[in-house]
């Protein structure tokens, strides 16, 4: 027989896991994806949510108003909530054995936010130490794990208030070189508040200095309106179509900005690609204005330049992945666009000030609508006389379907970069099956203020639209990620200025929901005979120099300065474009802070925004 026969398949060599050793050897299965804690939906956040969803669902259920909540500047997390305690003959199995606890219970658990049975279990096998301490009426039951085995257990007398304590660790071994970003923190302690009015967290960060006292208070009065406020401030053309019952509730209003934005949540948890319960309440707004009407005005009549705030209660929902981003329970839809429509019909009839506000706005949308179809039958007939094909793209082979999502080992992703020659060095070195690349032939065009026609009238933009797929649906997108990857210079700054201008103008749904990134290339590059060292920025290749010149060595070190992409060779850059990329992910506090920011910097205030020029100009020595 062969020396490379396979090894003899018998009872030996199957094997069977322990719940939390499965998690361990399984992690994306219960949490979705490592990473490092760059993004939202890394698993360092999806720790702390569970940890403080299973504190939610007791205040939802009319038991503990506050939530305390504790970062370390070593990772680890501390939460204690004022519920009723886990009972504490069952301590160790709630937190240890999977498919245990009360939220299969409806008595007990009407709406739960975590994962079923599942949550603090995946917490305990992902860190590499684990404390549970539940306090119940004068008694206490402490347990301690580490890599999800247990290690330590007591129990006794206490006067603490009742509730649940847990503190964990992070593993290391399964989030290597992680850090909390406190802004994706913040972030959802805000939605926690929003979706509980009357709940209260407090926050204390990591802190800057040995001694320093700082906690943040969550708290909301008005619940998803208190939401909505914050993402629009005055945007809004009329006061907010406002509906509040126990399994539904949402507020919405319009902007003059394009497209649709919502927030949508499911028991508390933030579905970011939307589902079920979305489709229904667009398609409820879209009946009760016609209704009202009674004209058949179109989903992109009554519904663009909406911004709205969606909560659904469902005891029973089923997510289209473990960390619940989309929801497929179909037997909600109906209800929902029964309960939205009548909101909407009589919210029209009862307030006629605002009623007119809203009208004029779907009639607006109308009119923008009908114009453009002539514009846009004009385009696209100009665009498949040019070539069937879209010039500026050399397109990937692989595109995720939006039905079905494409898993995180196989995202795709489309470069736009700025001329021929960084477009050259990209496509030579990209991985054609995953990676896109759009060149720009020149400078964008400044859409600040502009009207949709002009997507239609402008060649390069038509073209980058038509790429992406997103002209008639963002839903549409051909891509998970949209990288811009322009020079580190003054241009090159310039340029990605002008495309961010471009999305958040035309498209802000992409950057709303994490689609568009910026790429950060090498400026210098450090190297001796025997080592060569990338650096991005003046302090990297300081230290670069230092690590090859050695200690007390004379060795000479040759310094090159990238001053485009396009100096960067092929071979080279395959490695700043591979599985060690750098992107920083475009983030979007609040859509009150877009027109601001955008009408400062791109907009026709030149007297003020050279006057801040001119109170931050740093003169280089030369």
């Amino acid at each position: 027989m062969s020396e490379h026969q396979a090894a003899e398949y018998d009872e030996s060599k199957i094997k069977t896991l322990s719940s939390l050793e499965h998690i361990r050897k399984r992690p994306g299965m219960y949490i979705g994806r490592l990473g490092n804690g760059s993004d939202p939906d890394d698993g360092i956040y999806i720790l702390l949510k569970e940890v403080i969803d299973n504190a939610v669902d007791e205040y939802i259920m009319g038991y503990g108003k506050q939530v305390d909540i504790a970062i370390k500047e070593n990772g680890q997390c501390r939460v204690r909530d004022y519920g009723r305690g886990i009972p504490l003959g069952k301590v160790v199995e709630c937190v240890s054995v999977i498919n245990t606890g009360a939220k299969y219970n409806t008595d007990v658990f009407q709406f739960s936010v975590g994962l079923n049975g599942v949550g603090t279990k995946a917490v305990n096998a992902l860190s590499a130490s684990f404390m549970v301490c539940a306090f119940r009426q004068g008694q206490f039951k402490k347990a301690v794990f580490e890599q999800g085995t247990l290690v330590h257990e007591e129990e006794g007398l206490t006067e603490e208030q009742d509730g649940t304590l847990i503190e964990f660790l992070p593993d290391a071994d399964s989030f290597p070189s992680y850090s909390f970003d406190m802004d994706y923190v913040d972030q959802r302690l805000w939605r926690y508040a929003y979706l509980n009015a009357g709940l209260t967290l407090y926050l204390t960060p990591p802190l800057a200095e040995e001694g320093e006292e700082a906690e943040k208070k969550y708290h909301s009065t008005k619940g998803l309106l208190d939401l909505l406020h914050k993402e629009i401030g005055d945007k809004g053309i009329y006061p907010p179509v406002l509906s509040s019952a126990t399994a539904l509730e949402f507020a919405f209003t319009h902007t003059d900005d394009y497209s649709e934005t919502y927030y949508s949540f499911v028991n508390g948890t933030y579905t970011s690609e939307g589902g079920t319960h979305l489709s229904a309440f667009r398609e409820g707004i879209l009946k009760g204005v016609n209704e009202f009407s009674g004209k058949k005005y179109t989903g992109k009549d009554v519904r663009d330049g909406i911004v709205g705030t969606l909560a659904v209660k469902v005891q029973e929902p089923v997510f289209e992945s473990q960390t619940k981003n989309k929801l497929g329970n179909t037997d909600v839809k109906s209800w929902i666009v029964h309960a939205v429509r009548e909101a909407v019909a009589t919210y029209l009839y009862k307030y006629p000030e605002s009623t007119e506000l809203f009208m004029n706005k779907v009639q607006r949308n109308e009119r923008v609508r009908k114009e453009l179809q002539s514009v846009r039958k004009e385009a696209k007939a100009k665009a498949k006389k040019i070539a069937f094909k879209i010039p500026q793209l050399k397109d990937c082979k692989h595109h995720p379907s939006r039905q079905r999502p494409s898993k995180k080992d196989r995202e795709n992703m489309i470069f736009i970069t700025e001329g021929q020659s960084a477009a050259g060095s990209i496509v030579s070195s990209r991985d054609p099956m995953t990676q896109a690349v759009f060149s720009l032939k020149g400078k964008p065009m400044n859409v600040f203020g502009q009207r949709l026609d002009l997507l239609y009238k402008n060649d390069e933009m038509y073209s980058l639209m038509r790429g992406l797929n997103v002209e008639d649906s963002i839903a549409d997108l051909r891509f998970d990620k949209i990288i811009l990857a322009t020079d580190a210079d003054v241009d090159g700054l310039h340029i990605r200025n002008l495309l961010l201008t471009f999305f958040l103008h035309y498209f802000e749904p992409l950057i709303k929901l994490g689609h568009i990134y910026i790429l950060e290339t090498p400026i210098f590059r450090a190297r001796n005979k025997r080592k060569t060292i990338y650096c991005y920025s003046d302090q990297e290749k300081d230290k670069a120099i230092k690590v090859l010149k050695g200690r007390g060595s004379a060795a000479s070190v040759e310094v090159t300065r990238f001053k485009g992409l396009g100096e960067i060779s092929p071979p080279e850059f395959k490695q700043f474009i591979g599985p060690d990329m750098r992107i920083q992910p475009v983030r979007l506090d609040n859509l009150s802070e877009v027109s601001k920011v955008l009408t400062f910097y791109m907009g026709k205030n030149t007297p003020d925004r050279r006057q801040y020029i001119m109170d931050h100009l740093v003169l280089r020595p030369t």
